[in-house]
């Protein structure tokens, strides 16, 4: 069976894919394919919440595109309309001589973006249900917050679905010599005949690609924890909690949303983990190690109940940049992965880039390139 031929396949329902078929849709025909569904419990984009923030220290690049992908997100979520942003300030704990947050506050300044510097007085009396121990000072992104991952993603689709969209749930196989020249195949012997393929798998990447991307993309284990919090109490919900950063400790928190409790996270990469296969429950390790941190940071939630837990995954590129890039063996194949655990909330930038670069021949900015993807891990892009 083949079905009828599109200008493009996306492929992979996550965040990238989903805004890659919505930008290239104005250009033509698209099919989006995935075979576990739109921001599936696999997927990277499956979770219910991520965090969106200006801030990334002196790289304005970054920066620019989440402005841009933020006011894009808002404008989907005023047309559907559905209040999936939730505007919980996002609060970055610094230590002192703290350089990457000092140029945070810098690139915000230049960005134009609100900010406020807190002083650790300042912080004790906004946020007395936090603890400030090694903490010098604080930086505060008012009008940043939380993206409802899952729904955003699920939604976006379903509206692109009335405009013309076709999405087939279906698992792609690796592509050989098949997919360009030829239409590539699901794992159903059923022919995809498209113009140009783009490839937005995320940890699958490596599986898809393993000679070109087995060393260049490393998916790895993450694990969230969301805690109950005092019944009746509002000390850890929007406004009184804020989305927070702590680069020092490696560690991040949203408030409770939807009810769910506080979720909090180590940001440090975890082992290496199958998406495919990979058992998704937390350990007794994480556990206690999460555990120790309540005290020392949220101390009214010691003993506080686990209320979910969630074992996702970033797929890490060598230094943290995204892999937007041309297959070097196929002229209408595109690649465009490596996450890095920060991905999601650049979802419309990362689809108006790849459009352009696929319908335009855009030039390909080298830090996206798949040539400048090295085979160890340096984690630069926080």
């Amino acid at each position: 069976m083949q079905h009828n031929p599109h200008d493009f396949a996306v492929i992979g329902a996550g965040v990238f894919g989903a805004w890659i078929a919505h930008a290239l849709r104005p250009f033509g025909s698209v099919v989006l394919l995935d075979g576990y569904g739109p921001a599936n419990s696999r997927a990277s984009s499956g979770a219910e919440s991520r965090i969106i923030r200006m801030g990334y220290g002196p790289d304005e690049l970054y920066t620019s595109w989440s402005m841009r992908s933020l006011r894009l997100w808002k404008e989907f979520f005023e047309r559907i309309p559905q209040p999936l942003f939730q505007r919980t300030g996002v609060l970055w704990m610094a230590h002192e001589h703290d350089q990457y947050t000092l140029q945070t506050l810098d690139t915000l300044r230049k960005s134009g973006v609100s900010f406020e510097k807190l002083s650790p007085a300042d912080l004790r009396k906004r946020y007395p249900q936090i603890s400030f121990d090694n903490v010098a000072w604080g930086l505060l992104e008012p009008d940043s917050g939380v993206l409802m991952a899952r729904q955003a993603v699920q939604a976006l689709i379903a509206e692109e679905r009335k405009h013309g969209l076709e999405f087939i749930r279906a698992s792609v196989t690796a592509p050989g010599g098949t997919c360009c020249n030829e239409p590539a195949t699901t794992e159903k012997v059923e022919a995809i005949a498209a113009g140009s393929f783009i490839f937005a798998c995320g940890a699958w990447l490596p599986r898809l690609f393993p000679e070109l991307l087995g060393d260049r993309i490393f998916p790895t284990r993450q694990e969230v924890f969301f805690f109950g919090t005092p019944a009746g109490s509002r000390d850890f919900t929007p406004p009184a909690m804020p989305a927070w950063i702590h680069l020092g400790d490696q560690v991040y928190a949203l408030p409770d949303l939807e009810s769910r409790g506080l979720k909090i996270a180590f940001d440090r990469h975890g082992p290496s983990f199958d998406p495919e296969n990979g058992a998704r429950v937390v350990t007794a390790d994480g556990l206690r190690l999460v555990r120790e941190y309540l005290v020392k940071r949220l101390p009214a939630l010691a003993d506080a109940p686990i209320v979910e837990t969630r074992v996702c995954q970033y797929e890490n590129t060598s230094n943290g940049d995204f892999l937007i890039d041309r297959h070097p063996d196929f002229d209408n194949v595109w690649i465009a992965g490596g996450g890095s655990g920060h991905g999601f909330k650049h979802g419309p930038a990362v689809g108006e880039y790849v459009a352009q670069r696929v319908t335009h021949a855009a030039e390909i900015d080298p830090r996206f390139a798949l040539a400048g993807k090295r085979s160890v891990q340096l984690r630069a892009i926080f």
